[in-house]
């Protein structure tokens, strides 16, 4: 089969990409729609993303520009502003665009999870106060859940929401860890342990006072987009700001989190599919030893190998979100198989392709180490890959 595909590589490049494209299997108007998301990423976002990481800054202007298209509001009804998106049509937007910046799209589809829940839990009040300014960018908004003492345990979180029944506010104390898009962000949807010890999501305003932000942390990757901490000292916020009934949050998060993982696999994919181009196209071009390394079977054969991994993964991901759209009993294992079946590929062929290009693939004047770098914490966060298979595991056994 290598030996197959090794020989279809070698003919021509379009038929080389054609082996893996996106477009495979996908009705006319998802092909347009995955083509509207991709020639957006490759003009607004791949040309820049470079600088960004290097700076790093986060590309304000370049992001609002997403939501003129709805990419800030994949699950809202139109209505609202949204483009009322299932999940197999929001994860073909979301690999689109990560073929031009992992990190930035990455923080879009937080920003998106964040719509999402409020459209899914919130009240019609928060819906028309919130979704509107959240799908044109005027405010953007992170998620709030891990903590720096629990990350994969996400249940034994410690934040605390205490209710002061002679305000009708909630009183939050307390600290979250890793949070994507702190500090920036206007609207931060958080989730607390009330007294009576169950979880509850709290709709909490940049501007509140008692809300402060750690130090920007140093990382491998996703530079262009501020991490950090975000703590909590006596903040108030009115009933009036809980999402959903008392003691559901955790529900949400887990909610969210099935849609998460097919975003950040598809994140995964996208930037597998571009360092795959990348690479063909250097491999076709880059002579050694008088002919193209693309003659070399070792070449070809690790072609081969990318190319299948991102079908893999690809047909994971788009399977799973067709079983989560129609509320199969099955999707959230299907979710956890997709997200790590994507992220371990997705970042193997990013690094494969970094080998491919050799010493330039090392050097930050080129792209593809940037995905190596960005794809990295795809196999950590939205649920580490090791629980992924703890999920996948449990529902094997199950009876």
């Amino acid at each position: 089969l290598r030996q197959a595909y090794s020989r279809i590589l070698n003919t021509d490049i379009s038929t080389a990409i054609e082996l893996c494209s996106p477009l495979l299997g996908l009705d006319s108007e998802q092909c347009e729609l995955y083509t509207l998301a991709k020639d957006f990423a490759q003009k607004e976002f791949r040309p820049n993303a470079n600088e960004w990481d290097q700076k790093p800054i986060f590309p304000i202007s370049n992001y609002r520009k997403a939501s003129s298209l709805g990419f800030a509001g994949f699950f809202v009804p139109k209505v609202l502003g949204g483009m009322a998106l299932n999940r197999t049509n929001s994860i073909i937007v979301v690999e689109a665009l990560a073929t031009g910046c992992v990190a930035t799209t990455a923080m879009l589809t937080i920003h998106n999870a964040c719509a999402s829940t409020i459209n899914l839990f919130g009240t019609d009040e928060q819906r028309a106060t919130y979704l509107p300014r959240l799908c044109n960018l005027d405010i953007k908004a992170s998620f709030c859940l891990t903590e720096p003492g629990s990350g994969s345990d996400a249940g034994s979180l410690q934040t605390r929401a205490d209710f002061d029944t002679s305000t009708g506010e909630y009183v939050i104390n307390g600290g979250k860890a890793f949070i994507s898009g702190a500090g920036m962000s206007d609207l931060y949807l958080v989730m607390c342990r009330e007294a009576s010890g169950g979880i509850s999501c709290l709709l909490v305003p940049l501007q509140s006072q008692g809300l402060s932000f750690g130090q920007v942390e140093k990382k491998m990757g996703w530079n262009c987009q501020p991490t950090r901490q975000v703590l909590f000292d006596a903040v108030r916020v009115p009933l009036a700001n809980r999402l959903g009934p008392k003691g559901h949050g955790f529900k949400m998060a887990m909610v969210g989190l099935d849609g998460g993982r097919l975003n950040i696999g598809a994140c995964s994919l996208g930037a597998a599919q571009m360092c795959f181009e990348i690479a063909v196209d250097y491999v076709k071009e880059r002579w050694q030893f008088s002919k193209a390394i693309s003659e070399q079977q070792a070449t070809q054969f690790k072609l081969a190998d990318m190319a299948g991994k991102i079908s893999c993964s690809r047909l994971a991901l788009r399977q799973a979100a067709a079983l989560l759209d129609s509320g199969h009993p099955t999707a959230t294992a299907q979710c956890a198989i997709a997200k790590k079946i994507a992220t371990d590929f997705g970042f193997e062929v990013c690094n494969e392709a970094l080998q491919l290009l050799g010493g330039y693939g090392y050097l930050k004047d080129y792209e593809v180490e940037r995905y190596v770098r960005d794809c990295r914490v795809h196999q950590i966060l939205e649920g580490t890959n090791e629980i992924m298979r703890h999920i996948v595991g449990r529902a094997i056994v199950a009876d």
